[in-house]
């Protein structure tokens, strides 16, 4: 029974079925781990380095996929503060960033010891939600470890009410 479960999960996809997976497509194409620029654009970006420790990997010296997460926290809490909402102003105000969603792709295994360049920021601006954009990459060769995109609101705590985002994000945008 195991044998042909097997097979019936890899067997190839009817053509519909395909056609139905392209039309889902997330990113553009490119190739697997290459680097592709970030778009330009006036809204806030930021680049931060972060060295891989033995606790951010697993039994196989990779980065586990929970580690490449928080490397992106970082570097958008550092983001957040340069956008006027450090830490401490957050637990003071009670308005936060939640993440709604995130969405990742791990492209390439970083291995422990890397240094890795966390680069991206906003790159989406509605009424009470945005959107940021980040890529983990190797300096050294310009490989994509791993590209994440989130859509985060602000909410107000307690009573977990979002609120309209800031009018100066959109006069800076």
């Amino acid at each position: 029974p195991i044998l042909s479960l097997a097979r019936a999960l890899i067997r190839p996809l009817p053509p519909r079925a395909k056609g139905i997976l392209k039309n889902f497509a997330l990113a553009p194409a490119r190739p697997r781990g290459q680097t592709c620029p970030m778009p330009s654009s006036h809204l806030p970006r930021i680049e931060h380095e972060v060295t891989v420790m033995f606790y951010d990997t697993d039994c196989a010296a990779v980065v586990h996929n929970l580690a490449y997460l928080r490397f992106i926290e970082e570097a958008r809490t550092i983001m957040a503060e340069k956008m006027g909402m450090p830490l401490r102003q957050m637990v003071e105000t009670g308005l936060y960033p939640v993440v709604l969603r995130t969405e990742i792709d791990y492209l390439s295994p970083g291995q422990v010891g890397e240094r890795l360049l966390v680069r991206g920021g906003v790159c989406q601006l509605a009424r009470v939600r945005f959107g940021v954009h980040f890529e983990v990459v190797r300096p050294e060769d310009g490989t994509i470890l791993a590209d994440c995109r989130q859509t985060l609101a602000l909410i107000r705590m307690p009573g977990a009410k979002a609120e309209r985002l800031p009018d100066e994000w959109f006069r800076k945008a």
